[in-house]
């Protein structure tokens, strides 16, 4: 695959600074919304933006370190890989993340 291929499936989204710490910002991409969370250490993560468990928006939750917190149920999600931490089960598709200066990238293929 070329270079120019690669790129194909990445999407400018946002700059950091759109995204506030400790909050998200909601993108919508196909025919799902995606979350991207930033948290205090400045990273970046992307996720769907459904509970596994109920479906609630994890975008309205409480980023902690590499985590969020559902706001309906107080499920916790991992960021990185995007399952519920136990006791809870389930897990939620994530997406990669790159950084141009300040430009958010989405690629649009799910990681998982």
């Amino acid at each position: 695959m070329s270079d120019l291929d690669s790129r194909k499936k990445w999407v400018k989204v946002v700059k950091i600074e759109d995204i506030p710490i400790l909050g998200a910002r909601v993108v919508q991409a196909k025919q799902e919304k995606i979350a991207l969370f930033r948290n205090s250490d400045n990273e970046v993560f992307a996720v769907e933006d459904r509970c596994p468990h109920k479906g609630g928006p994890l975008s309205q939750g409480i980023v902690h370190g590499k985590t969020v917190t559902c706001p309906l149920h107080a499920w916790n999600i991992d960021l990185q890989e995007g399952c519920a931490l136990d006791p809870d089960v389930g897990c939620v598709k994530t997406y990669e993340l790159k950084m141009e200066g300040s430009e958010i990238w989405l690629n649009l293929e799910e990681r998982n």
